[in-house]
């Protein structure tokens, strides 16, 4: 296999393991260590032989690499409450699965940006005369004010103690979770954007963050927030 690579191809550890994954079209919830253990070792020692400067935490994933390649010979311990053996690799997958998703969701909002700056737009008149006093005007949330903010939602769960979660590769799409909103918007009206992501797979997170892309394009819902941090509000248009 060509391991030609450049450290400056990749935006960290994780992507360069993702890549290596892909390249070898391996299931990403059945990783096979040993063998991507090699090519990720291998591409290590090719940037110290062209004197490059590798960064700590590219080393940091190939001890923790190391340590699940020597996990799995051993015989696996065993959840205390369910009684199922704990795959070593489980917390290294999901963290793939995390990053791969906001991966897809940034290409994703990179190609609407693209589009985007291809339609001119009005600028907005000014209402500020026909306004009552008391009235609270929210802030429109971009595209960027929402990926931001889905960012540093992702790394506090990153920071957050794993629960105890066994790896599915259930099926989930758009459409589905769609209806999933509207019927949570049926009974709460508004709810926050960040509880629209209580399950943290690939799939689940992609098809539910272009859920909420598609139906605020349709008019369906509205994204507000009153003040930068502020909680973002999803709710019904009115």
């Amino acid at each position: 296999m060509n391991l030609d690579l450049r450290i400056n191809e990749f935006e960290g550890p994780l992507d360069l393991l993702l890549h290596l994954i892909k390249n070898n079209k391996m299931d990403i919830f059945d990783i096979q260590i040993e063998e991507i253990t090699e090519q990720y070792l291998e591409y290590i020692k090719q940037q110290e032989k062209m004197n490059l400067e590798i960064d700590s935490e590219y080393l940091v994933l190939a001890s923790e690499l190391i340590e699940i390649k020597s996990k799995l010979l051993l015989p696996r311990e065993k959840n205390e409450e369910t009684e199922e053996e704990i795959d070593p690799r489980e917390e290294l997958i999901n963290r793939l699965l995390e990053y791969d998703a906001y991966k897809e969701i940034t290409k994703t909002l990179k190609e609407k940006e693209e589009i985007r700056m291809e339609i001119y737009t009005k600028s907005p008149s000014d209402i500020s005369n026909y306004i009552e006093e008391e009235t609270t005007i929210t802030s429109d949330v971009t595209l960027d004010d929402l990926v931001d903010a889905f960012a540093k939602f992702l790394e506090r769960q990153k920071e957050a103690k794993p629960l105890a979660t066994k790896v599915t590769s259930k099926e989930i799409t758009v459409s589905s979770r769609r209806s999933d909103i509207k019927r949570i918007l049926t009974k709460e009206k508004k709810i926050s954007f960040f509880k629209l992501f209580p399950v943290f797979s690939r799939e689940y997170v992609v098809a539910t963050f272009l859920a909420v892309l598609e139906m605020v394009k349709s008019k369906e819902i509205t994204i507000t927030q009153n003040e930068t941090f502020d909680d973002i509000i999803c709710e019904v248009r009115k």
